[in-house]
């Protein structure tokens, strides 16, 4: 199995800067992708970026300009740098892995609260 473990979230005001760290762990080998989603109350969850093994990154058109998603492969640690933040940012952000090995298999973290006041 694969555990992710989030942190970095917090209170920000609006403008303010936040960066999200994820580690992997446990059978992390042939990872194809990680990246970070995010829900807000009453809405579904939702692509924030994410970061393939081959170095192509892919982003959300509202973060676009604003987060940036790396990665350390000697950590196994993906990290969200959040720069701008506005208050339609506020949400629960998890961290999300996809393994292939044989079969496609995601796995997510337990999610960190990240919350923009105005």
């Amino acid at each position: 199995q694969v555990q992710l473990v989030e942190s970095g979230g917090g209170l920000v005001q609006a403008g303010g800067s936040l960066r999200l760290s994820c580690a992997a762990s446990g059978l992390i080998f042939h990872i194809q992708t990680m990246g970070w989603y995010r829900q807000a109350p009453g809405k579904q969850r939702e692509l924030v970026a994410t970061s393939a093994s081959g170095g192509h990154t892919n982003y959300a058109d509202s973060v676009k300009g604003r987060f940036t998603i790396s990665r350390d492969g000697a950590k196994n640690t993906v990290y969200l740098q959040m720069n701008s933040l506005k208050p339609e940012d506020t949400a629960v952000y998890y961290c999300y892995l996809r393994r292939d090995y044989y079969t496609p298999t995601d796995y997510w973290g337990q999610g960190t609260q990240v919350t923009v006041s105005s």
